[in-house]
């Protein structure tokens, strides 16, 4: 059952504890589920949704889970965190009510709804834990199946480490490759096409993946019948069973309420993920939704009578009371006895929550109050200052919103007065000090962020000679690959053909097929594989073949990549660099330059935007020093153009967030990026003739773009600036201008 289980003696009392304890485990998870409902319908919390109904599967999914393994789930998992312990009652409610304190709230600091669930992959400065000590929960994202194509990269992280030579010496991150990533999802979210898509990955790349669907049969309230073929996920998946010399899955099947069997099942799965390198999927059924869905509906309104009879006789809590009073575990006074001491418990511990989330704001409150009460004194005001402030100290349970708001209202009130100047200062002061607990950490905030690595601009010979630029950017990575054990690349025809522009050329076959690889076409779940693999201290490349094909990748950039430090306030990253090429529009598809969209999708990713491969190669270079996520978008016309080639390869760097002045002058500013900057280039040249003299700056880089405003310094000369790419209008040109423009 556990470590304590597979020992060669078990005696019964030993057994009979560990059920018990596993038993009062799920209790004061359903209670936590209960008393969480009222405190959303109460009013103190938003929303709330809960994993009540799926206790018992998740006890045994949490047996088998090991150090080292990684989950990546869905937000009823709150069971397998408090059977891990990776959560306590305390911190459960604190999700709940949104602390913005990583201390009481160590999941997100209050930066996602309650069960949202992660562990601390990274310590306060953002360096790596030892994930090999730890049991680990990768951070949870709302977006339904968005857990799925993560889940595909940290179940191959394992394969890499178990087959990739130089990698002995990351111990904090595996230990040969024994390491199982755990999926967990609703049987309504297997509708998705990224739980499709990663299923078929999986399959493909034989990873050691354990996907949990847990069943109830209903999505919110659309019955199985209307969402899945034949009703039954694993029925319609069973042509992914495994054969003989094929690959594929392991296919287990067990009901929900089943304690016994849920064990061995899950026993039996970890087993073979973990020594086969073979995903398995088990398909939980027969569930519960004693609550319904959340908060913001009732499962009575769409369940009959008889559908709810049988939900209260095989609530998994209720059929396992039965297993263990027929086998002799416990009685029905010693059950009950600990659902009572339970639901105390979980009551103490949401006291103890809810205080400790109102504390700050009450001092905060008396601050002002006291304050206010100071400004009165001497505001020709006084009467109207003093409401303020005494309906402020009137509010029993206080939030922000009330005392920043009381505080600015009061400042309007005196801003011809003697009082405004401290009273703006404490507003700026509380500004200062609150506001980070919102916005913090959308970008690194260690010494490994984009601006902590220097520019090393690229040498040259005397006899350097014009090449294709693809050649450049062939040696480079040839030089990285070399440089870091750690990094490797995927994506399609990247592997066999060397990438479709030749970019890779022969890269598979001196570090071989685990570390430049082919991928099948599927967008997202190369990017999936990129974020796990990051997650798990590797250095993944993921190669998208064209600009456009980004979008279908867009969703995991921007719910998932960009946000992750954001959501874990820091504690967790994926330094992935997604490879892809573009600017250049011709006909309405395939070749399109969707800039805009992009950059407003992904605020929390680099998107880097080199002129020349020189320019690209030197942002890998700089990338592989920093712990931060970023685009490269080469120059899809510029693989045969012809440039020097450095004799620094794999070791000069572009700086990020700097522009480069191309060529100075006076008269206009002309700025652009990528392949139209070549043609600006030509523009000025004309102009030149006519007497205008332009002043061409490469932007190099859009998330950040021009850290040292010389943009607007060059406005300032000149007075004129034209703004050039290939968007639609108003798309990365509107982005630019309002960047440039106070």
């Amino acid at each position: 059952m556990n470590k304590t289980a597979t020992k060669e003696v078990l005696s019964f009392e030993d057994f009979k504890n560990e059920v018990l304890n596993d038993y009062k485990i799920a209790t004061v998870s359903r209670e936590c589920s209960l008393l969480g409902r009222r405190e959303v319908l109460t009013g103190k919390a938003k929303f709330g949704i809960f994993g009540d109904g799926k206790e018992v599967p998740q006890l045994a999914l949490a047996k088998a889970f090991q150090n080292g393994d990684f989950r990546s789930g869905y937000y009823r998992d709150q069971t397998f965190m408090m059977a891990i312990g990776a959560m306590n009652i305390e911190q459960f409610f604190a999700g709940l009510y949104g602390h913005t304190d990583i201390n009481f709230d160590p999941m997100s600091a209050g930066r996602q709804m309650g069960g949202h669930f992660a562990t601390h992959s990274l310590d306060e400065n953002g360096n790596w834990n030892n994930l090999t000590a730890q049991k680990n929960s990768s951070a949870d994202i709302s977006p339904t199946a968005g857990q799925m194509p993560r889940l595909l990269g940290l179940a191959q992280a394992s394969k890499i480490f178990r087959n990739v030579k130089g990698l002995e010496n990351h111990t904090n991150f595996s230990k040969e490759g024994n390491e199982v990533a755990w999926g967990t999802i609703g049987n309504a979210s297997t509708s998705e096409g990224l739980f499709f898509e990663t299923i078929n990955a999986a399959g493909v790349l034989q990873v050691p993946m354990v996907m949990s669907v847990w069943d109830d049969e209903y999505g919110i309230s659309v019955h199985a019948r209307h969402q899945t073929t034949k009703e039954n996920i694993s029925e319609i998946l069973k042509g992914f069973q495994r054969e003989e010399d094929t690959n594929g899955y392991e296919i287990l099947r067990v009901k929900g309420w089943d304690y016994p069997a849920l064990v061995e099942t899950y026993q039996k799965a970890a087993k073979i993920a973990r020594t086969e390198h073979v995903p398995v999927l088990i398909h939980v059924n027969e569930l519960t939704q004693p609550q319904g869905h959340s908060t913001s509906g009732s499962h009575e309104r769409y369940k009959n009578a008889e559908r709810l009879a049988w939900e209260a006789e095989f609530d998994c809590l209720a059929q396992m009371r039965l297993w263990m009073i027929s086998n002799n575990i416990a009685t029905e006074e010693e059950l009950s006895e600990i659902d009572n001491v339970s639901k105390k418990e979980v009551l103490d511990g949401k006291k103890a929550a809810w205080l400790a989330f109102t504390a700050p704001f009450k001092v905060e409150q008396q601050e002002l109050v006291s304050l206010l009460n100071t400004i009165a004194a001497s505001s020709p005001n006084k009467v109207f200052v003093e409401k303020f402030a005494n309906d402020l100290a009137s509010i029993k349970e206080p939030i922000r919103k009330d005392i920043s708001t009381t505080a600015r209202k009061v400042l309007r009130l005196i801003v011809k007065e003697s009082g405004k100047a401290q009273l703006a200062s404490w507003i700026t002061t509380y500004t200062n000090k609150i506001q980070p607990k919102f916005s913090s950490h959308l970008f690194s905030q260690s010494n490994k962020n984009v601006f902590s690595v220097k520019e090393v601009a690229p040498t040259y010979d005397e006899t350097a000679e014009d090449v294709d630029a693809r050649l450049v950017l062939r040696d480079n990575f040839d030089a990285i690959f070399a440089k870091y054990p750690e990094t490797l690349i995927f994506g399609e025809d990247a592997g066999t053909i060397g990438d479709v522009n030749q970019g890779l050329e022969g890269m598979q076959e001196k570090y071989g097929a685990f570390r430049v690889a082919d991928a099948g076409i599927r967008e997202a779940t190369i990017l999936g594989q990129g974020i796990g693999m990051a997650m798990r201290g590797l250095r993944p490349i993921a190669e998208i073949q064209y600009l456009d094909y980004l979008l279908y990748a867009i969703q995991i950039m921007s719910d998932d990549l960009a946000t992750l430090q954001y959501r874990t306030s820091g504690r967790q990253k994926a330094p992935l660099i997604i490879r892809t090429r573009g600017h250049r529009l011709e006909g309405v598809w395939h070749s399109g330059s969707p800039m805009g969209m992009i950059i407003n999708a992904i605020r929390g990713i680099h998107v880097l935007v080199p002129r020349n491969m020189t320019k690209a190669a030197g942002f890998y270079n700089t990338l592989l020093e920093t712990d931060e996520p970023a685009l490269v978008i080469e120059c899809l016309n510029g693989y045969r153009l012809k440039e020097k080639m450095p004799t620094n390869i794999g070791e000069f760097r572009t700086p990020i967030g700097v522009v480069e002045t191309v060529k100075e002058g006076t008269d206009i500013t002309l700025v652009s990026y990528g392949s139209t900057l070549r043609i600006v280039e030509e523009a000025a040249k004309e102009l030149a003739q006519v007497g205008i003299d332009a002043e061409v700056i490469d932007i190099q880089a859009l998330l950040p773009l021009d850290i040292n405003k010389d943009l607007v310094k060059s406005v300032a000369k000149t007075n004129r600036l034209l703004v050039v790419d290939e968007d639609v209008p108003g798309g990365g040109t509107a982005y630019m201008m309002q960047k440039v423009l106070p």
